[in-house]
């Protein structure tokens, strides 16, 4: 769910999402319109989801980029209780100078914060609620290195690859594909599957890569998997297949787990089951 903001904000203006139908895609340029944390956090209580849910955090459009860890810091402490798992959003193209935040000494300041408040909030809830933090699919090698390498000094738990793309080549001449925005759908498989498997070269192979990004059928749920996510997520994928999709994508996983399972057998490997999923 989210993401969230310390204030409430309209977002941008509208109309600000549309549909490429012909590469099964869409661009959006919301700008995390919402009614605010704390109203959020009432909306989660009334709720009372009883599965895993994720909360997803991220700075209003009209703090300084400078300022952008007093959002998140904010955010972290309101979401904290309720949530299964908080995402750290830092790479919606949608919020001005937002993707700043993924490079070098901000990414590093970021994180060590967030880590630290983390600490103090385990120990005052008496759990400790797993932090993932979601990238775009624009990053260059360099920049996906030093992600990881950052993700792991921090002890931050997953991350998510990945978020929309500002790239057009896939839509180029399609109504439509000259709006601001991110561009979501099937364009951007392959652009998040490369920044997945770039991610699985560079961290342990039991740390989480949670895939996201143009999966629109079972075939593309295998494919993600075998590129190196350990999850999931749907999203524009249910506009076009609609809710069908999730359970089309969890029998795919679970075919490609026990396939994982009997290759590692006939290897003579001995590989545990969730080691596998």
């Amino acid at each position: 769910m989210g993401t969230v903001t310390p204030k409430a904000q309209p977002g941008n203006p509208k109309p600000r999402m549309f549909r490429l139908p012909q590469r099964q895609a869409l661009i959006n340029r919301m700008g995390f319109n919402n009614d605010g944390v704390d109203a959020f956090v009432a909306n989660v209580q009334r709720a009372k989801w009883r599965g895993v849910l994720g909360l997803n955090i991220g700075k209003n459009a009209a703090t300084p980029i400078e300022r952008a860890l007093d959002d998140y810091a904010l955010c972290l402490a309101r979401v904290y209780p309720h949530a299964s798992y908080v995402t750290i959003n830092i790479s919606s193209p949608n919020t001005k100078n937002l993707r700043q935040l993924q490079g070098g000494d901000a990414l590093d300041e970021l994180l060590a914060a967030l880590q630290t408040q983390r600490t103090a909030l385990a120990a005052e809830h008496g759990r400790r609620v797993p932090l993932a933090l979601k990238i775009a699919p624009d990053l260059d090698d360099d920049q996906i290195s030093a992600i990881a390498a950052l993700l792991q000094r921090h002890g931050i738990d997953a991350v998510i690859a990945s978020n929309t793309t500002i790239a057009r080549d896939a839509v180029a001449g399609l109504p439509h594909a000259e709006e601001a925005g991110g561009l979501s759908g099937a364009p951007v498989f392959e652009p998040s599957n490369r920044v997945i498997r770039a991610l699985r070269r560079e961290l342990p192979a039991a740390y989480p890569i949670i895939g996201v990004g143009g999966i629109m059928s079972a075939d593309d749920a295998r494919e993600k998997l075998a590129a190196g996510a350990t999850l999931l997520q749907l999203y524009t994928g249910l506009i076009y297949g609609g809710p069908a999709l999730v359970g089309q994508c969890a029998r795919a996983a679970a075919r490609a787990a026990r396939e994982g399972v009997d290759a590692a057998a006939r290897a003579g490997i001995s590989p545990r089951v969730s080691d596998a999923r």
